[in-house]
């Protein structure tokens, strides 16, 4: 009994090795950098330039990128949704918020992740001030003819001296 179970049980690896000698050679997603002068680019930036200053003065535009079903990951490794996205920081404890360098790859015509780089000077309750530095990762989906962000993570680095 033992050799019509195996062969049973391979059936799955031989239909998936003829799959992926079958393929089309283009079937994988095909990826692309977007270059600065696109519109959907400069699109992308200036809405991740509004998040980066969110953390400086109130930004009410961001309820209109960040999607109802985003979901991101903070620098602490906790989990928020998009009311603690937009939420108003005031009063500020922050200043000269400033956007790095921005990149951004296109997935097909409706999915683009942009990475990208900031950083702030942060005020502790105690007065003293220090500078942040952070990296992240957003993605964007491109839903009923509009793009927004649906998904974020972000890492503190140490700052370049």
């Amino acid at each position: 009994m033992v050799g019509p179970m195996k062969s049973t049980r391979l059936l799955p690896f031989f239909a998936l090795a003829v799959f992926a000698v079958l393929a089309p050679k283009g079937a994988a997603q095909a990826s692309r950098w977007g270059a600065p002068e696109e519109d959907t680019v400069k699109y992308i930036v200036a809405c991740e330039a509004k998040w980066a200053s969110s953390a400086c003065s109130a930004q009410p535009d961001l309820k209109l990128f960040i999607a109802e079903d985003f979901q991101g990951t903070s620098t602490s490794g906790r989990r928020y949704g998009k009311a603690e996205a937009v939420a108003s920081e005031a009063p500020y404890h922050s200043r000269d918020c400033h956007l790095g360098e921005v990149k951004v790859r296109f997935f097909g015509e409706t999915m683009a992740i942009a990475y990208g780089a900031e950083d702030r000077i942060d005020r502790t309750a105690d007065g003293k001030e220090s500078k942040r530095c952070q990296v992240w990762t957003d993605t964007w989906l491109k839903r009923d003819g509009k793009w927004e962000i649906v998904s974020a993570q972000d890492t503190i680095v140490p700052c370049a001296p």
